[in-house]
């Protein structure tokens, strides 16, 4: 396990329509699938309104935490869409209108015959310097800064970023998952669990309840970077289960 390589990263979502709950974010949850798989281990997430003093706040918290931090939302075309100075304000650089970014939105708008006015300029604008993050749905490409990766808060487009993003990331060593059922619900198996957990420090053991409409149970999920501390809390889990079952039996 002391060789072990972690890599952590926070989520920061922006977006009033998230706090309000006329949107229903959907970007955190495939962040965190796909990390996960990827081997990097997301730490923390925030939600915060349009606000730029709030974004950098949070912004600056969580890039001096982690070692990725990945938003959501706000790099639009409208006047609310103010991430990109945020970001640049967190960085203390200067936010302008990217010229790769506008002569790729310029030929986009061409081909449509739109008019790329003013407002659609807006979503060309970045830190200078930043690194483009392409977008294959609507071209209006996201940016890196730093270890900060700004991304659009369309799920469609943030999964299309995401997908050209996270290969280009150094990641860590992957997690291994091993799920154990237990017949009983978490007041009986509790107790135990916590012992199991203390006795097993290499290894992170949750506990999801589950009720069929008659009775409760249990599924028990360990996760480790290594095979043998999972496998031996594996054991103890399947010692337990085995141990409640047979007092219950005795009455």
């Amino acid at each position: 396990m002391g060789s072990a390589k972690i890599i952590t990263a926070a989520m920061l979502a922006i977006g009033d329509e998230l706090l309000s709950g006329r949107t229903k974010d959907k970007n955190i949850g495939h962040l965190a699938d796909m990390l996960f798989l990827a081997g990097i281990d997301l730490k923390e997430v925030r939600i915060v309104g349009d606000e730029e003093e709030m974004i950098v706040e949070a912004l600056n918290a969580l890039r001096s935490r982690y070692d990725y931090v990945f938003t959501s939302g706000g790099i639009g075309p409208t006047h609310d869409d103010i991430t990109a100075d945020a970001v640049a304000k967190a960085f203390g650089i200067p936010c302008t209108h990217d010229k790769a970014a506008m002569e790729l939105l310029g030929a986009m708008y061409a081909r449509r015959g739109v008019e790329f006015n003013e407002a659609r300029q807006r979503m060309a604008r970045m830190p200078v310097g930043a690194r483009h993050i392409p977008n294959s749905v609507s071209t209006a490409p996201g940016f890196t800064v730093g270890n900060v990766h700004v991304m659009a808060g369309v799920p469609q487009v943030f999964v299309a970023m995401l997908d050209v993003l996270l290969p280009t990331l150094e990641t860590g060593s992957p997690v291994l998952s091993r799920s154990v059922a237990s017949p009983f619900g978490e007041g009986d198996i509790g107790s135990r669990l916590s012992e199991i957990q203390k006795a097993h420090p290499e290894t992170s053991i949750g506990s999801y309840p589950r009720f069929d409409g008659n009775r409760f149970s249990t599924e028990i999920v360990i996760r480790s970077r290594d095979e043998a501390p999972a496998a031996a809390a594996e054991r103890d889990v399947l010692a337990m289960i085995a141990d409640i079952a047979t007092a219950k039996a005795a009455g």
